[in-house]
């Protein structure tokens, strides 16, 4: 019997998931209200607005038997980053902050999507709560809004993997333990007790409360929004640069191999393929950039040139997007280097966007294969990797991901071209957007925001902050009319 698409059970999911949603509204409301801000009265109108839609929704749906094929899932996920956005941005706008409807839709995707590009000129002129809940975008995408649901919500065992394949990233998809709430559960306690412990460092390392947090949500979550104008350059400190350098590069390391490290088996993890692939790119890059900038800038002190290296090599392959200093500032060659790290990223399971570490590994390795097949063409060299051999259905996969992913990154540059963008800026517009990056380059860059670009430029750009959270073919495939075939 084929399996007929359920809108009815799309709409009470969603309505559930809403639920969320107003509990965390409801949070950044008594944030708000502790340092007595107006900013409380639009953040009660908002939690009315979304809870009377919840509402509304469940009691349409009451007698609904959820069912969750593969269609419902991947509608669900797809639409419900649009859906908590349009609600997630009513704060801002009711409040006058953000007074255009397109640039509040943009900065709330924007944290959703733990992108971090922001359209915001003055980001200190925002109240405690309404920056508290900017962070708290992003740390609630980290992990995902599905993975959350997972963990709470028993109704959404049922078909629940529908909803986990579709929504967390990379191509592998490490379950942790048989039953798929728990693995959900475990790892949003590993996330927060994480955050909490990163709260802690940066409170010690010279920030205050309130800033610590709002920095631990987006640092974990490889967001890159800061309270700050000068995100983390501000401090000024080495320290808090090197605290906020090591939890970025943890919020890019598959969260599953923490698991295996609480189990005790360092070997196990530490022996990940993925891993030492990560941490290679890292080296590397940070060298290739180090040397760059010492060649053009030898006025920097050595023990700087190594810091701001390797910070702005970490930050863009996380996606974090964080910034200590304007990389366009330096010479064409340096901040060129910055435009190659965005082709790089960080590994599957992890809070990151772009391609992924374990896709750049397994091609890497496909393509040193094919050198020796050219040799010795009766061979037989299957690609392995963490020691399993790769079936050539996945590395065609990921062939497919990898081109479709640098396809649209040309597409969409040619389309910011169009709306009076130089080519360089456009290249890097496009590829922070598909990849969650942050910054760009060009005016676009760390130093600077996108408050310049066209209203279409913007819901554009929006458009690819959602597809490559979601890993293009997520969103693309709704699209598709074989999707919508019975």
């Amino acid at each position: 019997m084929k399996h007929i698409f359920s809108l009815r059970s799309v709409i009470r999911i969603m309505s559930m998931l809403l639920l969320f949603e107003v509990a965390f509204m409801s949070v950044a409301c008594l944030v708000s209200y502790f340092y007595k801000e107006d900013d409380v009265i639009y953040f009660l109108y908002t939690i009315g607005i979304t809870l009377g839609t919840s509402v509304l929704g469940l009691l349409c749906t009451l007698k609904t038997k959820v069912t969750m094929g593969k269609r419902e899932g991947f509608v669900v996920v797809g639409s419900v980053w649009v859906i908590f956005s349009i609600f997630g941005l009513l704060p801002f706008y009711l409040s006058g902050s953000i007074p255009s409807l397109t640039d509040a839709y943009f900065e709330t995707m924007s944290g959703f999507s733990t992108t971090g590009a922001t359209i915001l000129n003055d980001i200190e002129s925002l109240g405690h709560g309404l920056l508290f809940w900017r962070s708290l975008l992003q740390w609630i995408g980290g992990m995902g809004i599905i993975v959350l649901s997972l963990a709470i919500l028993p109704l959404l065992d049922v078909g629940g993997m529908s909803l986990f394949a579709a929504e967390v990233p990379g191509p592998t998809k490490d379950k942790i333990h048989a039953k798929l709430s728990t693995t959900a559960k475990m790892l949003w306690g590993m996330y927060t007790l994480i955050t909490l412990f990163e709260s802690f460092c940066l409170w010690v390392g010279g920030m205050d409360y309130f800033d610590a947090i709002c920095h631990s949500f987006t640092t974990l979550s490889t967001g890159g929004f800061s309270t700050k104008n000068a995100s983390i350059g501000y401090w000024e400190s080495s320290v808090i640069e090197y605290i906020v350098i090591f939890f970025m590069f943890v919020g890019g390391v598959n969260f599953a191999l923490f698991f295996r490290i609480l189990k005790g088996k360092f070997r196990k993890a530490f022996s990940d393929e993925e891993l030492r692939f990560y941490i290679l790119f890292i080296v590397l890059l940070t060298v290739l950039a180090s040397a760059s900038l010492f060649h053009y800038h030898r006025e920097i002190p050595i023990a700087d040139n190594i810091r701001y290296s390797l910070f702005n090599v970490v930050a863009l392959i996380t996606t974090s997007g964080f910034c200590v200093v304007d990389y366009m500032q330096w010479q064409p060659l340096v901040w060129s280097v910055m435009l190659l790290v965005m082709l790089f990223s960080g590994c599957s399971g992890s809070t990151s966007g772009g391609i992924k570490t374990v896709r750049l590994a397994i091609l890497f390795k496909n393509s040193h294969y094919e050198f020796k097949r050219l040799l010795h063409p009766n061979a037989v060299l299957p690609v392995r990797f963490n020691g399993q051999v790769i079936r050539p259905q996945l590395v065609n996969s990921i062939l497919a991901f990898v081109c479709l992913y640098a396809m649209l990154v040309l597409l969409s540059s040619l389309v910011f071209t169009a709306t009076g963008l130089p080519f360089d800026e456009s290249l890097g517009t496009a590829l922070t957007g598909v990849g969650n990056i942050g910054p760009a380059i060009g005016t676009l860059g760390p130093a600077s925001n996108f408050s310049a670009l066209t209203p279409f430029a913007k819901w554009f750009m929006a458009f690819l902050m959602l597809v490559g959270r979601l890993e293009i073919f997520t969103i693309l495939v709704i699209f598709t009319p074989a999707f919508w075939k019975r």
